[in-house]
């Protein structure tokens, strides 16, 4: 246990065995036993209150000096008026005591004191804010007599007589008199400061507060005030300044050859701040439309874009916003990656990959298997969890449709755009590997990207079909769920591919409108609206123009039995239901539209479709077209063959016969002739197609019996050759060509009719016998 401490002193002995002994452990005696000399230590509030203490001794000394100073100007001034006229001497003779007199005469030195030190303001145009301040230092000195008559009855041992600290101050008790010192000529702003630091430490409320805090917290709490004053500060100033501004002028074609991309960047600015208050900045004669083109040269110039892209984004979006958008565009977004739930969870992932050296966070609360990556040490398309199918790198805006589709087990889907498969993978480790899960591409170049995921991933229960997805309802139907990543222009993308912003026109536009509407009209068709778990179609793409996304869902409202749904993800804005002049269905405000500049990823859109019925609804107008159909295939039943034209050269004057709905338009006898002409010449017409492989056609029965005989008649020849025998007379094959087409033979037959009969004879003998072997 150790020796036991002694703190007893005890004499010294003399030699000896004990004094060989080893002695008690010796301490200091500041650790165990501290002397009553020491100081101890004192709590925050206690050294407050200790340097108060000291502050108002060294108060009343420096009031003992000026107490002892006024009495030398007394005695001066009774000097003085001993000295002067007896006009004086008479009126304290009638009853004004020398008391009195003195503080007479101490008023009038201390009016005299203030005018010297009156300082003279500024005569130029600052004179507003740059008129020194005068009255501090008596609102100072007003602030101690305060504290000295709070503090009461600790004052009272201090101060030497109640004489003392009356006479402190004049009997007018208005005026405060204190003698300059060298410290009075301190600057400004120091003053100002020890002010603010008194201020805080005189306050008792937060007395208690401070006690808790650390001084690192109290400085840090001193350092946010002055910074937020600071800021007011700035932001009045700037005020100021924009206020006292020239106008922006509008620019001359002569200025417009020297600018720099610092000057265009200037100018935006300007034209934006006349923008938003057009009334207070505009020029006479200028129009907001001469502005608006200004500034849309001006940022196509700046960020690179097109007129035609630029144009269509200041339709989207208020000037401010449009900003932000076009500079969120111009940064990468971060890279996210998604957990493959079929062989890991998020929390193994992210901790083998933390392990590995890369610095991640969970993408948001509105995943469960997204992870951003912020920098990595290693390539993340390399590493053992990347190869063994852990994981897939997937941008954060396409987890979206997926979540939207919410695909359920044992159900079939169709992703009718899969590649590269990132989706369709995703909705394979929703449904757990089960169901069935069809994921086509029209690119066969693309659709090895997708097997090559579904075998790194693990995904079994998919059929992977290389098909055109239009005509994809001619080849199955039947689908609980179908989800439509359609193509598109990509302006949601920009950040990914620069190239969008000066290659896309409006003609690319149109294309990928026309074809997404297809896409989506077979995608309805090819959904089971009597499924019992589903009948519902997700529509996304990664574009922000309302032609490929809001346009597309209200084409389709009409054309086929269908309604939109919430989607089900909790944020995003809202789709839009007005459009410039344009009106769409007012439950467009149920689609999600997302921004670079708002939510941190690319630019996209989603919609969910529930199909409610399988008829497809007819309109007026394809009423009339299906009636000149039917009235085309009439006319065409109703034209005679081709085998049967030289019945219609007997029988010319008989009318020809139409069909029943055929009399419904009145045509004249010169349109029906020039719509039988037309129809024939689109009969013999056939347009090739692009990508359409060469077929091949069967020959007529004439041509194929034609040769047949050329091949026995070359045989006949040779043998005829080779055999020493006459030759008979024989039809040439020449001749019979003509003949076995039903064409006369314009040759004069060489042999007699009896002739002609032996011959036939023996041909048909010879065809029997060849029967019969």
């Amino acid at each position: 246990m150790g020796r036991k401490a002694e703190y007893t002193e005890k004499p010294k002995k003399g030699p000896g065995r004990k004094a060989r002994k080893q002695g008690p452990p010796s301490f200091p005696k500041k650790s165990f036993a501290p002397l009553e000399d020491v100081d101890k230590t004192l709590t925050h509030r206690q050294k407050q209150r200790l340097a108060k203490h000291l502050k108002k001794k060294t108060e009343l000394k420096e009031r003992q000096k000026l107490f002892k100073q006024k009495k030398k100007l007394n005695k001066k001034q009774q000097a003085y008026q001993s000295d002067s006229e007896g006009d004086e001497k008479t009126m304290l003779d009638n009853g004004h005591s020398i008391d009195q007199g003195k503080d007479e005469a101490i008023e009038a030195v201390v009016k005299q004191k203030p005018n010297k030190k009156k300082t003279k303001g500024y005569t130029d145009d600052n004179r507003d804010w740059l008129t020194p301040k005068q009255k501090k230092k008596h609102q100072a000195v007003k602030l101690d007599e305060e504290e000295n008559d709070e503090s009461g009855s600790e004052n009272e041992e201090f101060a030497p007589d109640d004489s003392v600290s009356d006479e402190n101050t004049c009997d007018d008790g208005n005026a405060v008199f204190k003698m300059g010192k060298l410290d009075d000529l301190s600057d400004e702003e120091n003053c100002d400061d020890f002010e603010e630091s008194d201020e805080e430490n005189d306050n008792p409320d937060d007395g208690d507060e401070r006690d808790d805090l650390l001084p690192i917290e109290r400085d840090c709490k001193k350092l946010k005030k002055r910074e937020a004053e600071h800021v007011k500060l700035a932001g009045e100033e700037l005020q100021m300044l924009v206020d006292q501004q020239d106008v922006f002028q509008f620019p001359e074609d002569s200025e417009e050859g020297d600018l720099t991309l610092q000057d265009v960047l200037q100018r935006i600015k300007d034209v934006n701040l006349v923008l938003s208050d057009f009334n207070k900045y505009r020029q006479p004669n200028r129009s907001r439309s001469e502005y608006m083109e200004l500034l849309k040269k001006d940022l196509c110039v700046y960020y690179s874009y097109n007129e035609f892209l630029m144009s269509k984004l200041m339709d989207i979006f208020p000037l401010s916003e449009l900003m932000e958008y076009l500079e969120a565009s111009e940064v990468a977004r971060p890279l996210t990656i998604r957990t493959n739930t079929l062989k890991t969870r998020r929390r193994d992932l992210a901790a083998a990959l933390i392990n590995r050296g890369v610095n991640l966070d969970p993408l948001g609360k509105w995943t469960k298997v997204g992870l951003v990556i912020y920098s990595s040490q290693i390539p993340l398309g390399a590493t053992p969890e990347y190869l063994a199918g852990h994981y897939i790198i997937q941008g954060a805006s396409s987890l979206l449709s997926v979540m939207a589709l919410a695909p359920q087990e044992g159900e079939r889907i169709l992703d009718m755009c899969s590649a590269p498969g990132g989706k369709g993978s995703h909705i394979a480790a929703v449904m757990k590997n089960t169901g069935a899960l069809f994921a086509n591409d029209a690119n066969k170049d693309r659709i090895k990207a997708v097997v090559a995921n579904f075998h790194r991933l693990g995904v079994v229960n998919s059929v992977i079909s290389c098909e055109d997805g239009c005509k994809f309802r001619q080849i199955m139907t039947g689908f609980d769920r179908i989800l439509l990543d359609a193509p598109c222009t990509g302006t949601g993308v920009v950040s990914k591919d620069p190239s969008v912003k000066s290659t896309k026109t409006a003609v690319d536009v149109q294309r990928c409108y026309n074809l997404q509407r297809k896409l989506l009209l077979s995608a309805i068709d090819c959904t089971d609206a009597k499924s019992s778990t589903g009948g519902y179609i997700v529509y996304s793409t990664c574009s922000i123009l309302p032609e490929e996304n809001e346009w597309v869902i209200d084409y389709a409202l009409k054309k086929r039995n269908v309604k939109l749904v919430p989607t089900g993800l909790d944020f995003g804005v809202e789709g839009f239901t007005k459009y410039r002049q344009y009106r769409f269905h007012p439950s467009l405000n149920l689609t999600r539209r997302y921004y670079p500049h708002a939510h941190n990823m690319d630019g996209f859109f989603v919609a969910k479709l529930k199909k409610f019925s399988n008829t497809i609804p007819v309109s007026q107008e394809e009423e009339v077209e299906e009636d000149e159909h039917q009235l085309d295939e009439d006319m065409t039943t109703t034209a005679p063959s081709e085998h049967g034209e030289e019945l219609r050269n007997d029988k010319v004057d008989e009318p020809v016969k139409m069909g029943k709905r055929a009399g419904k338009p009145n045509l004249s006898e010169l349109e029906l002739e020039l719509k039988k002409k037309k129809l024939e010449t689109n009969r013999t017409k056939y347009v090739v197609k692009v990508f359409e492989k060469p077929t091949k056609t069967k020959k007529p029965l004439c041509v194929q019996n034609a040769d047949e005989t050329r091949h026995e008649v070359e045989k006949s020849q040779k043998q005829k050759e080779k055999s020493p025998l006459k030759s008979k007379v024989r039809i040439g094959a020449d001749e019979l060509v003509p003949l076995l087409e039903g064409k006369s033979n314009k040759k004069h037959n060489k042999l007699n009719k009896p002739q002609e009969s032996k011959q036939f004879e023996k041909l048909k003998v010879t065809k029997k016998n060849k029967s019969k072997a």
